[in-house]
């Protein structure tokens, strides 16, 4: 049995809406200290958990009323119930973290679980596929905004966009990303959604963020060849003007690579990335089992150089360090509890998203990873595996009747 959402109300899938509202702030978030908290990071990490657990107020407003049924964990789908388990995992390893503040922790802590309640929440009382509509709709918008905001600053001084403290470049490429494969389902909606994609797609080559930028391209060489829903003629202007703006960006892209290649910091380029897996995989054979728990990381892994880490550059490394063995077998099985649900539904444009946004995941999280969220944000995945549950309850639906 599988859950079953509430009953849509009259209005179609909007960024103009409460749940697009939250999806824009779930991409635009990540600029709140870069734009106003440079001088004091401390209080922008505050500002940025607490405005998290403030929007949860007109979300529970929102979801008040009798056509919001009552939330049953044990009838959602595995991937919602494996999303709940990580983040009972992630409060109970505050009982064993070695993390320097319990009370900081806890704070980071609620604001990631205010990041999934507000979706079930919005999803229960939109309904499902429009709610998860407008969800990404409006996270299409925001990542339009974060692209002006990197945009509106000078450049690094190593020619990216963003600032490596407090807007890092490769964040930015891959909330494009991100951006874009949303905008590529709903571009036979609207021009708007062909002028966003523009937008985020030369944004990602100007973040010069090499993972990014690479997992897009292969991904989208993958899509235009296997995909059936776009014209032979669209696919050639796809392809002609990504050729154009390689060509344009090819000065950028050379005079970047000198800069890499030299780097003093070589913990920051790739090859510098197998020092801290290594030194990552040391520290976490310490604790192998429930590893050294939430907020951590950053505590104990030791400079690198210059560099401080935040993350171990990679998915599940990043899950052994923190959650030992449990974390690596409960997240390996919400990604493949997920990829089986996304896979039984190949015709729904939700499930089609999904499993780009999968794949994508895949290849970028060998060298990136999140400080306490998936790779795959665990938002996105409980929108998309509830959203994909409601068509087959109505599905099945139709047909029983």
């Amino acid at each position: 049995m599988t859950y079953i959402l509430a009953q849509e109300r009259p209005r179609s899938a909007s960024a103009l809406s409460l749940s697009g509202f939250v999806g824009g702030y779930f991409a635009l978030r990540i600029c709140i200290t870069f734009l106003f908290f440079q001088s004091d990071p401390k209080t922008g990490t505050m500002v940025s958990v607490a405005l998290n657990l403030l929007l949860m107020i007109p979300v529970a407003v929102y979801a008040i009323g009798p056509s919001s049924p009552g939330l049953k964990l044990a009838t959602y789908p595995w991937p919602v119930r494996l999303v709940a388990a990580f983040l009972v995992l992630a409060l109970l390893s505050l009982l064993w973290s070695e993390t320097s503040s319990v009370a900081v922790a806890l704070g980071y802590w609620s604001a990631l679980a205010a990041d999934v309640v507000m979706v079930l929440l919005l999803l229960r009382t939109d309904g499902g596929q429009r709610g998860c509509e407008s969800l990404f709709k409006g996270f299409a918008v925001g990542a339009g905004l974060l692209a002006l905001v990197a945009w509106s600053f000078p450049a690094s001084q190593d020619l990216r966009l963003g600032s490596d403290d407090f807007l890092s470049p490769n964040l930015i490429g891959f909330q494009c990303c991100l951006g874009l494969l949303v905008c590529q389902r709903f571009l036979a909606e609207r021009a708007l959604w062909k002028l966003l994609a523009a937008l985020l797609a030369i944004t990602l080559l100007r973040s010069l963020s090499k993972t990014s930028i690479l997992s897009f391209f292969l991904l989208e060489t993958i899509y235009l060849v296997r995909t059936r829903t776009i014209r032979l003629a669209t696919k050639l202007w796809i392809t002609g003007g990504t050729l154009v703006a390689l060509a344009a960006f090819s000065g950028l892209f050379v005079s970047y690579y000198a800069v890499y290649a030299n780097a003093g910091n070589q913990a920051e380029t790739l090859t510098g990335r197998t020092t801290i897996w290594l030194l990552a995989f040391n520290l976490a054979l310490e604790t192998p089992w429930l590893g050294h728990g939430f907020h951590s990381f950053h505590d104990i892994f030791p400079l690198v150089g210059t560099y401080q880490a935040w993350h171990a550059h990679n998915e599940l490394l990043q899950q052994f360090f923190v959650y030992g063995l449990v974390g690596v077998v409960l997240v390996a099985a919400l990604y493949a509890t997920l990829f089986v649900q996304l896979r039984r539904h190949p015709h729904e444009p939700l499930a089609r998203l999904g499993r780009m946004l999968l794949l994508l995941v895949a290849i970028r999280s060998f060298v990136e990873a999140d400080r306490f969220d998936l790779s795959f944000p665990m938002w996105a995945v409980t929108a998309i595996s509830l959203a994909i549950s409601e068509r087959t309850d109505a599905k099945e639906l139709e047909v029983a009747q």
